[in-house]
């Protein structure tokens, strides 16, 4: 039994901190897990930021309400479900996320929680898990599933490497460059392939 394990942003939607931070006019915001590994320390860097610029939860909704599906995102994720069982795990937030998974049909996702005063500062976030993507992909194993995994940054080469057959999908030259072990594709029909050929 089988079951592929998505990254979110980067791989089917946009990065939501690179749109906030062009709506927002703060460069600074983005920052990404492409360019930074250690998620804790990326995320209590831009919660500082955010109270700094005094912006919150309802200025990111603005932002995220407006943010589309990567082209042919929604097609190529239809499509693999159509033939497999598909899950993305994300860093992104529940408080994010909603809207996007409208967008894309409603397919099941893992990610982390925002703790947010009645003001809409956003204080602090709560993650599932210390290395959730690896957390959520060893459990899937350990119930007896074989776990395909696609991501494009830093935090999603764990579970890659763990999983039976891992991608990277439109990542960065440097990562690209640090591990040339791990096939990488630019276009979703090439991902689809590689998924099928790994089923």
């Amino acid at each position: 039994m089988n079951i592929v394990c998505l990254d979110l942003e980067g791989v089917l939607v946009p990065e939501i901190w690179i749109a906030f931070s062009e709506a927002s006019g703060i460069p600074e915001l983005r920052r990404t897990t492409r360019d930074e590994p250690d998620y804790d320390k990326l995320m209590r860097w831009r919660l500082a930021t955010l109270k700094e610029h005094g912006l919150g939860i309802n200025e990111i909704r603005g932002v995220i309400s407006e943010i589309e599906p990567m082209e042919g995102a929604k097609a190529f994720l239809d499509e693999l479900r159509s033939i497999t069982q598909a899950v993305i795990l994300s860093d992104t937030f529940e408080e994010f996320a909603g809207p996007l998974m409208k967008k894309l049909g409603q397919p099941t996702i893992f990610c982390n929680s925002l703790e947010i005063a009645p003001s809409g500062e956003v204080t602090g976030f709560r993650l599932r898990a210390k290395k959730t993507k690896l957390v959520t992909v060893k459990a899937f194993q350990s119930i007896g599933y074989d776990t395909i995994a696609a991501g494009d940054s830093y935090n999603d080469l764990d579970m890659i490497t763990a999983s039976k057959a891992g991608f990277l999908f439109r990542s960065t030259e440097q990562i690209k460059r640090d591990h040339p072990e791990i096939p990488a594709y630019e276009e979703y029909e090439d991902l689809l392939a590689a998924i099928k050929r790994a089923l």
